[in-house]
This record gives structure tokens, sequence and C-alpha cells, in this order.
């Protein structure tokens, strides 16, 4: 009896580090549209400290990895700002970066490529949005594309920063459980 209790442990112990790797490949994917995948290895990490019982993840390790998504998080709000104003655009400017990357996000992912339809959308609804803000407001063609590519470098910046943070907290994870 011991023995198929054990087997079932070991079955059980198995199907969650399974759905922790799911949970951590499928934030990656979400990290490479922009959004928050690694909220998903946070996830993953609490289902895999909770799986291992008192080894690898413990509570320290899920609370550095909420750290590290909250500072993407952070980043991602003020990269889209800060990408347009270093460029002398207005706040509004920001906001358009924002609101034309979801928008232009959205109507990329009905381009059947997956990830890169959505990308390239995101990038042309920052650029779009930001320049017609710009243009209305500058009243010059130049400067309101000068403005917008900033948004579109920022927005290209979040998803870099985003894709390798999951990935770096992904295998921070695995190698982790490996090891121990």
């Amino acid at each position: 009896m011991s023995e198929l209790i054990a087997i079932l442990h070991g079955l059980l112990e198995g199907m969650g580090y399974l759905l922790a790797a799911a949970m951590c490949l499928v934030g990656l994917f979400l990290s490479c549209l922009s959004l928050s995948g690694t909220w998903l290895v946070v996830g993953a990490t609490v289902l895999a400290a909770f799986v291992s019982g008192a080894g690898f993840p413990g509570f320290g390790t899920v609370l550095f990895f909420i750290y590290l998504a909250v500072l993407v998080e952070v980043a991602e709000n003020v990269a889209g700002f800060w990408g347009v104003k270093r460029r002398g655009g207005s706040g509004w400017a920001g906001l358009a970066a924002l609101g034309g990357g979801l928008i232009g996000a959205l109507v990329g992912s009905l381009i059947p490529v997956p990830v890169v339809g959505t990308l390239l959308g995101m990038l042309a609804g920052s650029f779009g949005l930001v320049y017609l803000v710009e243009l209305r407001r500058l009243r010059a063609h130049d400067a309101a594309a000068y403005i917008a590519f900033g948004a579109v470098l920022a927005r290209m910046f979040v998803v870099l920063l985003k894709v390798l943070m999951t990935l770096a907290m992904s295998i921070w994870l695995f190698v982790g459980i490996a090891v121990r």
C-alpha cells in the first residue's frame, strides 16, 4: 500500500511540474505579445513550491519573482511615456502609445501569423496613434514621425524586457528544481 501511495505521489508531483512548465511556456508566448507572462511564471513558481513541499522553490523565490514581475510592469508603464517624452512628445501622446498599442495588438491578432501579427499590430498602432496626436499638436509630419518612432522603440524595448525576464525566471525555476 505504501508503494502505491509513493507512486501516486510521484505521479502527482510530475504532473505538477509539467503544468508549471506549461505555464512558463504560455508565459513566454504572452511576453512575446507584450502581455504579462511574468505573472504566469510567478503562478508556476507557486505551484512548484506547493508540489515540492519544503524544497526549492520556497517562499523567498516566490516573493523575489513577484518583485521582478512588478518591476517589469513598472518598466512597461514608464517606457511608453519615456519613449515619447524623450523625443519631445506630449503626455497625450504617451497615452496614445499605450492605447494605440492595445488597439493595434487586437487588430494585428486577426493576421493569421501567430505572435508576428499581434506584435506588428501593436507597433503600428502605437506609431499611428502617437503620430496622429503629435501631428495635430505640432502640425509637422517629420516631428510627429520622430516622436512616434520613439513610442515604437519603447514598445520594442518592453517586449524584449518581458521576454528576457520571463525566460530568465523560467530557467531559474527549472534549474533550481533540477538541482534540488
